[in-house]
């Protein structure tokens, strides 16, 4: 699949569904609990690092977590995932995000069905939206690195690994929305239009479905270059008037913006007669003409065509009838 290409258009219409969306944020990451989120306290050394990182102890904790991990995580001790979170946890608390990496990359590849593992996505989670608001990686103790690609490689991995899930939701809102700040339209439509597919019912589906219409629209670059975004802008924009008619006319996808789509598409198959002309291919240039007529006829640009193809005299000519399959030839023949 492609690589998935901030416009502020229409901030107040889209205010709801951003406001519903830091809500699941929040209901979210309040479930994290760093003193301990089992109740049950186990092995006496992991219930003293759990201490010690509330007590905001976190470089004392990872001593002894380093010295747990290295008599345990090659046995079949159960509380070996543990051990990796709180480790990965002491390590996040030191700022050294992307050593604890590892050991949330330990729980999920090697314990998946523990209750750990979607506590070390949640945390990847976490890791990923700071590398994408900015944070650089650490480079001799420096934050130097730029890490951009890692928090968008953290974000499609949490939807793989959790799919369906609320958390998986949130990560597909924060790429598409990362796209879409970055000025990245067609990745950010790309990435709208999977939550849309994926989470029909969810309800930050208007939200999504909106901002996928204005990234395909911003995606045109204008008639001189490629226009499916146009395209699909069209289709969503009749899918969106039709699902939420209140709050299309509230945005401003009204039949003003589809009038708009129409003319940019008709533009495009205009510039790409005009260009056949120039090249002296007079057929190709009458048959996008036809074409542009027939797909966009109250366009200015299709008053246009008709114009060009009277001068040149290829409107009105008879067709002619092919002997040989009956079919009709010529310059008016349907393509």
């Amino acid at each position: 699949m492609r690589r998935w290409a901030a416009i502020g258009w229409f901030v107040t219409a889209l205010g709801a569904g951003g406001l519903a969306l830091a809500q699941d944020r929040g209901q979210l990451l309040e479930g994290q609990d760093w003193t301990g989120e089992q109740a049950e306290q186990g092995d006496p050394v992991l219930a003293e690092a759990r201490r010690l990182l509330a007590a905001d102890k976190p470089a004392v904790a990872l001593k002894i977590l380093n010295r747990w991990m290295d008599t345990n995580k090659y046995t079949s001790n159960p509380d070996v995932p543990q051990g990796y979170l709180l480790r990965g946890d002491a390590k996040l608390a030191l700022k050294d995000e992307y050593e604890a990496l590892y050991d949330y990359e330990a729980i999920i590849k090697q314990f998946y069905g523990s209750p750990e593992f979607p506590k070390a996505v949640e945390r990847e989670h976490e890791i990923a939206k700071k590398y994408l608001d900015g944070m650089k990686r650490k480079f001799f103790g420096l934050r130097v690195e730029n890490a951009t690609s890692l928090g968008e490689e953290l974000m499609i991995r949490v939807q793989e690994r959790m799919p369906g899930s609320q958390l998986a939701e949130i990560a597909a809102l924060d790429l598409g929305d990362y796209y879409y700040g970055k000025r990245e339209m067609r990745m950010a439509a790309d990435m709208y239009g999977i939550f849309v597919a994926n989470y029909p019912e969810s309800q930050n589906r208007r939200y999504a479905a909106l901002r996928e219409i204005f990234a395909n629209i911003a995606s045109y670059k204008g008639p001189r270059y490629d226009q499916s975004g146009l395209t699909e802008a069209r289709v969503l924009i009749e899918d969106f008037q039709a699902r939420y008619p209140a709050e299309a006319e509230q945005a401003g996808v009204t039949v003003q913006l589809e009038t708009w789509v129409d003319e940019s598409a008709a533009d495009h198959l205009l510039d790409t007669a005009r260009w056949y002309l120039r090249q002296s291919d007079e057929e190709s240039a009458r048959y996008t003409l036809r074409r542009l007529i027939r797909a966009h006829p109250t366009t200015a640009a299709a008053a246009e065509a008709v114009k060009i193809l009277q001068q040149r005299g290829l409107l009105d000519q008879p067709n002619k009838v092919d002997e040989s399959s009956g079919e009709e030839v010529g310059p008016n023949a349907t393509p």
